[in-house]
């Protein structure tokens, strides 16, 4: 199943020089945002057939708009993007045995 996982993602996003683990985290390991982390989602939803209709994206992906003079005002005042929360391979893995991703099964 985390196979099935990785190459879903490196299908859609690409092959990554470092390896895919459980542990790695989508944004900040892989460098998925936005658009791209909702497209990656709902291809994952339909493949696995799992419900991702209650995950709050914004709280694991910065917003595709974020820019760079954004970015240099949160180095400024030290305060961090929207979102608050990482998700990992892992926690796709978990969705998939519970067919759900929502809070309560990434905090499982």
């Amino acid at each position: 199943m985390l196979k099935d996982i990785i190459v879903l993602i490196e299908a859609k996003m690409g092959r990554y020089a470092t390896p895919i683990t459980r542990a790695t985290c989508l944004e900040k390991d892989l460098g998925i945002t936005g658009d791209d982390a909702g497209e990656l989602l709902l291809e994952y939803g339909q493949k696995f057939n799992i419900d991702v209709s209650k995950l709050n994206l914004r709280k694991y992906f910065t917003p595709e708009g974020d820019t760079i003079l954004q970015a240099i005002l949160r180095m400024i005042t030290g305060k961090k993007a929207s979102k608050d929360s990482e998700l990992t391979v892992g926690d796709l893995e978990k969705g998939v045995i519970a067919r759900r991703l929502d809070e309560e099964v990434i905090n499982s």
